[in-house]
Order: structure tokens, then C-alpha cells, then sequence
């Protein structure tokens, strides 16, 4: 595996993470910008300016995302949502803001684990930290997130193990394009995209769950039980959560999008930080939320 020097997004990322876990923290106290600048060992200055050109708001700001309340406002506006999302769902190629175009494998498909299937993969800087991207000739099969450059090869053999009768290699090269056009399409607002394609690999049901995250708009929240009262399953909360924890394309397949229904940030599968930072920058970038020295 190549060995990655940090880029300066890459290092400011893992700055910002620091400061977005202490602010999750401390936020019932509201911390100030001197208490946050010695947690994370900078001057105020470098800070404030760091904080702003990263995330488009100031630490201010985004305190006030991470309140429960903000979250529970979110979760109210997503409740008239129902109709729309069930349109996204019958079959619309445009189904968010990053449009992606979803096949799921087909039951023999599934059998075969992957026989005759070449996947390429690629270890990336991301604007959330490393990333591990795989490809196939359909689609984006798996991205995945992690801090530190060593914890990929835990990703590869999960990659393998999804996927054990695939021919797979490892080649930066062929993916850095790719990497770079996906998280283009959140930082900025380029009207005309090609659609990105992603390949699945799950039960029915799982299939489903993943496909009625592509309906949730970007810079929105979802509970876990309006997901499952948008899939007709009210009664199947446990089972909508346990598919959304099993979704092998973060990011894409927006499960960072769903929260618990008291307005809380739970657990992610590649780190609650991670979490707060991709809900609340699609926010700011979604909204044109003005940046403010606050």
C-alpha cells in the first residue's frame, strides 16, 4: 500500500476534527473561542480562520448546528417530506444533489461473491481524511473513512471479504480522478454532473434501506423511525438502523444523514466527528449560510 504524505486539506481536516469533537462535548456549557483554541493548540487568530475557511461558518455557528434543538427543527421539516421522498423512490435517476444513478446486484449475483467481477481500489486524501475508494466497471462498490494511513489495510480486507471472489488490485492512479470529482460535487456548485454510479451489494431489504437514503435531500436529517415510516415498516426501526450501519458506500449513500429522533449525533461507522462535520458542512453549502467572525 502506498504511504501518503498529509496534504494541507488532509491536516486541516484532522485539526477541525479535533475542534468539532471538543465542541460536541462541551456544547451544554458553550464553550468560548480562547477555550477552544488551547484545546486544540492554536491562537485564537489561526483558529477562527482555519475554522471558517474549512467548514464556511465560524466555531460560533457551528456550535449552534450541533444543538439538539437545531436538530429536532431539522427533523420537524422533514416530517412534510414523505410524499417527495416516495417520488424519489420510483425510480428517478436524479435522486439528491450529488446524483447518483444505484444498481443493486442481482440475488445471483449475490451467490457469487463477486466471480467475474474486477474491482479497483485506491487509498485517497479526502476533505474528511484518508479514504478508501473501490470501483468496478458498474460502479463505486465501497467508500470508506479513517484518520491515520495504516488503518487501510483494515478497509482492504473488509473490501475482500464483501467482496471474495472478485479480482482486486490496488491502483491509486486509476481512482484519484474519481475521489476528486465526489467531493467536488459538495464543495461546490457545478450545474452540470455526470451522474455517479454505485454498484450494491445486499439482501432486498438492506437494498431498499440504502435506496431511500439517496432520497434525502442534501444538508437534511432523517430520524430512524421516519425512515422506517417512509419504507411502510414502522414497526422495523431496529431492522432500518441495522441496514443503515451495514452501508459499504459512505458519503454516497448518505447514512450520515440519519440521526436519533431526540436530535442526537450517534455513533457513525467511520467516526461521530466524521458525521457532524459532513451533516453540517452540506448545511452551510446547501443553504449559503454566510461565514461570521462570531
Amino acid at each position: 500500500m502506498m504511504d501518503l504524505p498529509l496534504n494541507q486539506q488532509h491536516a486541516n481536516y484532522l485539526r477541525i476534527s479535533r475542534a468539532i469533537a471538543y465542541l460536541a462535548d462541551a456544547r451544554q456549557v458553550q464553550p468560548n473561542l480562547a477555550q477552544l483554541a488551547e484545546h486544540v493548540g492554536l491562537s485564537e487568530f489561526h483558529l477562527q480562520r482555519l475554522f471558517s475557511q474549512w467548514v464556511g461558518i465560524s466555531p460560533k455557528q457551528f456550535l449552534s448546528f450541533l444543538t439538539q434543538q437545531h436538530a429536532k427543527n431539522q427533523l420537524r421539516k422533514f416530517s412534510v417530506m414523505k410524499s417527495a421522498l416516495n417520488s424519489g423512490l420510483s425510480g428517478s435517476s436524479r435522486l439528491h444533489d450529488l446524483m447518483i444513478r444505484c444498481e443493486g446486484i442481482t440475488p445471483g449475483e449475490y451467490k457469487k461473491q463477486g466471480q467475474g467481477l474486477s474491482i479497483v481500489f485506491g487509498i485517497h486524501q479526502s476533505p474528511f481524511a484518508f479514504c478508501l475508494l473501490a470501483n468496478t466497471p458498474r460502479g463505486i462498490c465501497k467508500l470508506a473513512f479513517f484518520d491515520e494511513a495504516d488503518q487501510a489495510v483494515l478497509y482492504i480486507e473488509e473490501l475482500k471479504e464483501e467482496w471474495p471472489n472478485a479480482n482486486i488490485q490496488q491502483n491509486n492512479q486509476h481512482t484519484q480522478d474519481l475521489a476528486q470529482d465526489i467531493f467536488t460535487r459538495t464543495f461546490s456548485k457545478a450545474s452540470k454532473q455526470k451522474p455517479l454510479n454505485v454498484l450494491l451489494k445486499g439482501t432486498e431489504f438492506q437494498l431498499q434501506v440504502w435506496q431511500a437514503l439517496l432520497a434525502i435531500p442534501q444538508g437534511q436529517m432523517c430520524s430512524y423511525s421516519q425512515m422506517a415510516e417512509i419504507l411502510d415498516k414502522p414497526n422495523s426501526v431496529r431492522a432500518v438502523a441495522s441496514a443503515i450501519a451495514k452501508n459499504h458506500v459512505g458519503y454516497l449513500i448518505p447514512c450520515h444523514r440519519v440521526i436519533k429522533s431526540t436530535g442526537e449525533f450517534n455513533q457513525y461507522r467511520w467516526g461521530s466527528e466524521r458525521k457532524k462535520a459532513m451533516l453540517i458542512i452540506e448545511q452551510v453549502h446547501g443553504s449559503g449560510t454566510n461565514q461570521g467572525a462570531g
